[in-house]
């Protein structure tokens, strides 16, 4: 159900894709017991009469917990297998479409198609690379939510779509159609055999290898295939003025960043130590890959002296090599008569080395083009393995993904009152006023002076803290590009910034010497609660104001990167007054920068679901503001979204290829902003401000909180092992103010409501907007003409033709039906709302595909909320059942195990964890 990039491109289902699905099915069906096919058909039967009568069918509460298990087993894989299948419909369609281009008619959202329509606006080969140099794309892996799926259960599902494969393909023999099934049958039987839900929570250092698996994956294969189809656009679009341009002549436009190992807000199990593992590992791996790089090329370049002209600078590198004994004689005398492979060897061995540095090695592969230029092959040396060589070293370097550091400003706080203290500068700075906090710390920043003795005793907390700073400072040390942000989680002031350059004060990594500071890394703010973003203007133009922070952004070259929250910020005001609000703030930060003579990056906190930011990355950037459109972009890949998006070569190509598209169409002469007739961003305001109270109204309502929690799954969430953080930011207690938002945002999910996505839109319009025909017209223009307005609108469509209201009804059972009626009369007023404005007859109209995929999925996806929410009833009846633990024997842990496959069932048939 997700509308993922490309799933627009899916055909209907009576397609190949359909046969795809039907033939994974029956391979299914073939393996599985005849008693589960009867259990599943009056699951089903029992499924379609609690639509109709609107109630628990009592059949369901004779089902055996074998039997609902088996049931819940068997959905689950169906649905893999069929998100399985439309991942590859998603691949081919994309490969058809390319193999159709021809002349002007490029696939939507290509790089073809951007460099074509910037050069029919009259836009010269100069300036188009130009705009090619400002783009600044750095994609971010977290860990969360993390991928449901244990990654013994992913693997089995890509062996099983490698056979889809050879199923498919046209020259297949009957023998090989027949062994695929074979093979098929045989994994699907182990997959049935194989514990969906993992017996133990994931560790931190298992989310590094999880990140690495996909960085040094697909997406290692993805990005310099992403760099050929742009050179190859610039040289179909300009043929005379690009001539041989290569991939390596193009600026490194695109790098990622991971907050896996360094993410340790609310993760007391990121420690100093895990981080300095996650830097190791990385670095282990990007050395792996490129040495497997250079025997590619070592087994290639068997280019003899004898026959080929040698470039005498790549004589003269094998020569200094050779005096810094960087090359064993004996073997340079076996290859006497092959330079490109010794100076190959030569590399691999320095590879070794950990004062290696990542510019040496372009360096070299720099010469190693050039001299394969000079020996006469000149396309080997424009588009060969050198080239995929040189973008993979200046995009991965020997770190693969700078590693960023986040920590809620409350610790920080914390830390520095305890420094301060210690240090006799302020007995209580968490009391003081933010006017003498600023005070404070403006005069400890005129200094390089520590505050602490090395003898000094600290707080676990404080030296924890303090020895992660150690950890990356030692890693800058090593490699400067290893190391990314420094995000301040819950930046609500000025001194939140501040108290950070004071702890990297501490450990050497901000000082000031004659007035010049020295800095090597970014510190950004990241605004998340409603409130914060519509002050985050007002709290970057004072931060500006202050002598420290202005010599401090003179040492990273007068630029700061801004982190925008999307989750908390939708959890603590409803999904359009957080939209909203987060279009307006980045107008009025990027006013602010710019004002400030700072140039500037948002940092998009998105997640997978449309409440917390996600959707299509490429509508995204198009309507954003203009003033906030310049070539800079980061965005954070999470979970369940990185093994989508990432799954295959080709849906990595697709997706980075859509972003680079939006990027070059938004920074150059594109793509024109919609604002909305005049007035019309009052009208929004007015819009934001009604669904907030709305919003609020629900949520701050005395009986909401106990009946969300006795209903939905959200405390058993909390137990599936999907992901090393806790799902509280604090204490134990669970409540609306210390539940993450992405727990927030899955329970909702669960219960098939996706209110985040959608509730608090129907009274807003109804009150701001429906009444007043100028403005419902003004809307319907907006719409019209796309941007902000058009994206808000068809998000919350999308989640609420996603959501299903007569299956939600089952969780409000008996007292809870209050709050389901009050669900359902804001639905139908936003369902009523968005149907006048977008001129359809029915939610997701203007998207038929994934509208018949909904329709599709129901009937199993509803067979599996019968059977929870049948879970659900037995758990909260069942004896002792708050006390039972997982590992435990009793009816309790059983049922809790039964109630988490359950989870990750509906994780499958919805797409999402949150």
């Amino acid at each position: 159900m997700r509308a993922s990039s490309g799933a627009d491109t899916m055909p209907g289902m009576d397609s190949p894709l359909a046969r795809d699905i039907a033939w994974l099915h029956e391979r299914l069906d073939e393996v599985e017991t005849p008693g589960v096919r009867e259990c599943l058909a009056r699951t089903r039967e029992a499924s379609a009469r609690m639509l109709a009568s609107g109630d628990l069918d009592p059949s369901l509460a004779g089902m055996g917990l074998d039997e609902i298990h088996a049931v819940l087993k068997h959905l689950t894989i169906r649905f893999h297998l069929r998100n399985k299948a439309e991942q590859l419909q998603i691949a081919r369609i994309n490969r058809r479409r390319a193999s159709e281009e021809a002349g002007g008619n490029p696939r939507p959202e290509s790089l073809r198609e951007a460099v074509d329509a910037i050069a029919r606006e009259g836009v010269a080969l100069d300036r188009l690379l130009g705009a090619i140099g400002r783009l600044d794309i750095r994609p971010t892996l977290t860990a969360h939510p993390t991928e449901s799926r244990r990654r013994s259960v992913m693997q089995k599902q890509s062996r099983i779509a490698d056979l889809l494969r050879i199923n498919d393909a046209a020259d297949a023999t009957p023998a090989e159609r027949a062994r695929a099934e074979g093979r098929a049958r045989q994994t699907l039987s182990v997959l049935l055999a194989t514990d969906e839900v993992r017996a133990q929570r994931l560790e931190v250092i298992d989310e590094v290898r999880n990140g690495l698996h996909y960085l040094s994956g697909t997406i290692w294969d993805a990005v310099p295939a992403l760099y050929r189809d742009l050179a190859s656009s610039l040289r179909e679009r300009f043929p005379r003025e690009t001539g041989s341009l290569s991939v390596c002549d193009l600026p490194c436009f695109l790098r990622y960043r991971s907050w896996i190992g360094g993410d340790r807000d609310g993760n007391p199990k990121v420690t100093g130590e895990l981080t300095r593992a996650a830097l190791t590992e990385m670095r282990a791996a990007a050395v792996a890959k490129h040495l497997e790089g250079l025997e590619a090329i070592y087994q290639e370049l068997s280019v003899s002296d004898r026959l080929a002209p040698i470039d005498p600078a790549l004589l003269e590198s094998i020569e200094r090599d050779a005096r810094e004994r960087a090359l064993d004689p004996g073997l340079v005398r076996h290859l006497r008569h092959e330079p490109f492979r010794v100076k190959v060897r030569s590399m691999q061995a320095k590879l070794s080395d950990p004062a290696y540095a990542a510019s040496s090695f372009v360096e070299e592969l720099l010469i190693l083009r050039r001299a394969a230029a000079h020996a006469g092959l000149a396309e080997f040396a424009q588009d060969g393995p050198i080239a995929d060589a040189i973008v993979r070293a200046r995009v991965f370097g020997f770190h693969l993904a700078a590693l960023d550091i986040r920590q809620h400003s409350r610790v920080h706080e914390g830390v520095v009152g305890e420094m301060l203290r210690i240090a006799g500068v302020a007995r209580d700075y968490a009391s003081m006023h933010e006017r003498d906090r600023v005070a404070t710390l403006r005069a400890e920043l005129t200094t390089s002076r520590p505050l602490l003795s090395k003898r000094a005793a600290l707080s676990s907390e404080t030296r924890e803290l303090l020895d992660t700073l150690g950890v990356v400072a030692a890693a800058v040390e090593r490699e400067p590009e290893s190391v990314g942000s420094y995000i301040v989680s819950m930046a609500h002031e000025v001194s939140d910034i501040l108290e950070v350059l004071v702890l990297l004060r501490e450990v050497g990594l901000w000082s000031i010497d004659g007035g010049v500071t020295r800095c090597p890394i970014d510190v950004a703010p990241l605004f998340e609660t409603v409130d914060d973003l519509e002050r985050a203007g007002a709290v970057l133009r004072e931060l500006f104001s202050e002598p420290a922070y202005r010599a401090h952004l003179a040492s990273r070259d007068g630029f700061q990167e801004v982190m925008l929250g999307y989750s908390d910020s939708n959890k603590d005001g409803g999904y359009w007054a957080a939209n909203w609000r987060l279009y307006r703030a980045q107008d009025d930060l990027a006013r602010v920068c710019r004002d400030a003579g700072v140039s500037f990056r948002f940092f998009h906190g998105r997640g997978g679901t449309v409440a917390r930011g996600g959707g299509r990355a490429h509508r995204a950037i198009l309507s954003s503001p203009r003033a906030s459109r310049n070539g800079r972009i980061r965005f954070t890949e999470q979970g369940e979204v990185i093994s989508f998006r990432y799954a295959m070569p080709e849906l990595a190509h697709r997706h980075l290829e859509q972003i680079v598209n939006a990027m070059l169409r938004s920074v150059d002469a594109g793509a024109p902003e919609s604002s909305g007739p005049d007035g019309f961003h009052d009208v929004m305001d007015s819009v934001a401000q009604r669904s907030r109270s709305v919003y609020r109204g629900l949520i701050d309502d005395p009986g909401f909180w106990g009946w969300f929690v006795g209903r939905s799954p959200v405390l058993h969430i909390g137990d599936l092992p999907i992901a090393s953080r806790p799902v509280l930011r604090s204490g134990r207690e669970v409540r609306f103010e210390n539940l993450r938002a992405i727990p927030w945002v899955f329970a909702w999910t669960q219960m098939r409501y996706n209110a985040p996505g959608w509730y608090g839109v129907g009274e807003a319009f109804e009150r701001e907007v429906m009444a007043d025909g100028s403005r419902v017209e003004a809307c319907r223009a907006a719409y019209r003409e796309g941007g902000f307005f058009r994206a808000f609108i068809d998000n919350a469509q999308q989640e609420m033709a996603r959501a299903r209201l007569p299956v939600a009804r089952w969780y409000a059972w008996e007292e809870g039906r209050a709050f389901h009626d009050r669900l359902a009369r804001e639905y139908a007023l936003a369902e009523r709302a968005i149907l006048a404005i977008t001129g359809q007859r029915a939610l997701l109209d203007n998207n038929p595909v994934i509208q018949r995929s909904i329709h599709e999925r129901n009937p199993d996806t509803d067979a599996i909320n019968a059977l929870q929410v049948e879970l659900l009833r037995r758990w909260r009846e069942s004896p002792g059942a708050m006390g039972a633990t997982r590992d435990a024997g009793d009816d309790g842990a059983r049922l809790r195990r039964l109630i988490l496959l359950s989870v990750n069932a509906l994780a499958a048939a919805m797409q999402s964890t949150g």
